[in-house]
């Protein structure tokens, strides 16, 4: 017969207290991927149903560009693009044997470069409101 093990409770929510940066690459990285798919998925559908001719869908985008919303949600795809680049860089120096021993570093570094360019970009894509 086949031991059990047991995972502790499931109702335990508090063990992400104890995710090292490991897990936190690992889930950021998937999110954002999952995200990005998630925004394909939406560019095509609003692309796709824009067969009314240049001016309405000139009229389309010029309409959601002056919503901040929008704009706001544009800044948070750049972050989740950039974020999930950078990772995956990363991700592909470690594959390759470089960085084993700063994986952490690493991941903060790219969390950092995230901020910093998400940061920068705001007076781009706030500008004009």
């Amino acid at each position: 017969m086949a031991q059990t093990y047991d995972r502790g409770a499931v109702e335990d929510f508090g063990r992400w207290r104890e995710f090292s940066a490991g897990m936190w690459a690992w889930l950021l990285h998937k999110f954002t991927g999952w995200v990005l798919v998630g925004y394909l998925f939406t560019h095509i559908a609003v692309l796709s149903t824009a067969t009314g001719g240049e001016e309405l869908y000139n009229a389309t985008l010029g309409g959601l560009e002056a919503l901040a919303i929008v704009r706001l949600l544009e800044v948070g795809l750049l972050a989740v693009a950039v974020f999930h680049i950078l990772n995956g860089i990363r991700l592909l120096f470690i594959d390759l044997g470089l960085g084993l021993e700063r994986q952490d570093q690493s991941f903060y570094a790219s969390l950092v470069i995230t901020g910093a360019i998400a940061v920068a970009s705001v007076p781009t894509f706030l500008g004009g409101l």
